[in-house]
């Protein structure tokens, strides 16, 4: 059963790394849809089609208010769903909040002890390169054969209990900042340095506690997310890159944050430089920011089509702005969250795109 799990994981996240939404890119991309046609109750029915595998909860939330949400027989808001790598733009906001505090600057070299000795050329590496996917460090998302992969013995294997010391100790393999690579190991090194920065202690209880309370403080509960569960590995380093477990509702109030990182009750949750930072192309792959997915026009400025958290076996959180059936503006999220192979994922996309491409459309 392990292995089947380290080989399903292991060829999604290869596939989506590449693709990462082109399917919905293509359909946005255009502009000009036409609105959706359908009512609102029947607007997520797309999604749970037969053929797209399966799908266990979707919504749509315009301007704060659902006005469309659906389950899967089984599943309700009283569910939580697995994040995946959805966890890895989460893990970015918490990194803001330390930047925002003065306690972590994006161009210094990062806070990792490990990397400081005399000589080491991982010294160089900062921030900034470790939210862009851009390290350097060898870390091997999906390799050959498919259980040896880094990121499968971390998460299932040998490695579960230090994740951070792991995913650290790996060599460079490329100048940092010269290569994008996704890597889940790279995020679990970020989880670290925050929790290095809230706590000296090596204890793994406190460790989880110090993540645990500035997580809900700075952002689950401004959010209004409070049903949030974090996973940690047995150092007590929190698993970032992958196992956070959220609602349905709780998904569309954290993924309303990409919008204007603003909570329900209107208050700044996210800086609107940092959330800039997340929404801003990437030096050596334009289609990622931040710990975050970007679907961009292709004739308008800097601001993505469709910011999103996406997650290993079709786990979609996007975020939009729109003209709405009434013909005015508006700000969506659109989330689908479910269990679908590889293979199937591409239907998936091209329904999401249809639908975000009915909200997607010029004023009149």
């Amino acid at each position: 059963m392990r292995l089947a799990i380290i080989v399903a994981h292991s060829i999604v996240v290869a596939m989506q790394r590449k693709r990462a939404l082109f399917a919905i890119a293509a359909l946005t991309l255009a502009g000009g849809a036409t609105p959706l046609a359908a009512a609102p109750d029947d607007v997520l029915s797309p999604l749970f089609s037969p053929g797209l595998g399966e799908t266990r909860a979707a919504i749509l939330v315009e301007d704060g208010r659902v006005i469309a949400k659906r389950y899967a027989p089984g599943f309700s808001d009283t569910n939580r769903f697995i994040s995946w790598s959805t966890a890895k733009t989460m893990t970015a906001m918490l990194i803001g909040e330390l930047v925002s505090d003065g306690k972590l600057s994006l161009d210094a070299p990062a806070p990792v002890a490990e990397w400081q000795k005399p000589g080491d050329p991982r010294a160089a590496i900062t921030l900034r390169h470790l939210l862009h996917m851009a390290a350097g460090l060898k870390h091997t998302e999906v390799g050959d054969p498919v259980e040896a992969s880094d990121t499968n013995q971390v998460l299932f294997a040998s490695g579960t209990h230090s994740m951070a010391a792991r995913a650290i100790a790996q060599p460079l393999e490329a100048k940092p900042g010269a290569k994008f690579e996704y890597s889940s190991l790279t995020t679990i090194i970020l989880s670290e340095i925050i929790t290095r920065t809230l706590t000296k202690s090596r204890d793994a209880k406190t460790r989880a506690k110090a993540y645990r309370d500035f997580a809900f403080e700075r952002l689950y509960t401004p959010a209004e997310a409070t049903g949030v569960v974090l996973e940690f590995d047995g150092a007590g380093t929190q698993i970032g890159g992958s196992l956070i477990h959220l609602s349905l509702p709780d998904f569309a109030r954290v993924g309303a944050l990409l919008l204007d990182g603003r909570g329900p009750d209107g208050a700044q949750v996210i800086a609107p430089d940092w959330l800039a930072f997340m929404k801003t192309p990437s030096p050596r792959q334009p289609i990622y920011g931040g710990q975050t997915w970007l679907n961009r026009f292709a004739k308008t400025g800097k601001e993505p089509a469709i910011a999103s958290m996406n997650g290993h076996l079709g786990q979609y959180v996007l975020t939009f702005r729109g003209v709405g059936r009434d013909g005015k503006p508006h700000a969506y999220v659109l989330i689908r969250l479910g269990n679908t192979r590889q293979d199937r994922l591409d239907g998936v996309e091209q329904a999401m795109g249809t639908l975000a491409a009915g909200l997607v459309h010029p004023a009149p």
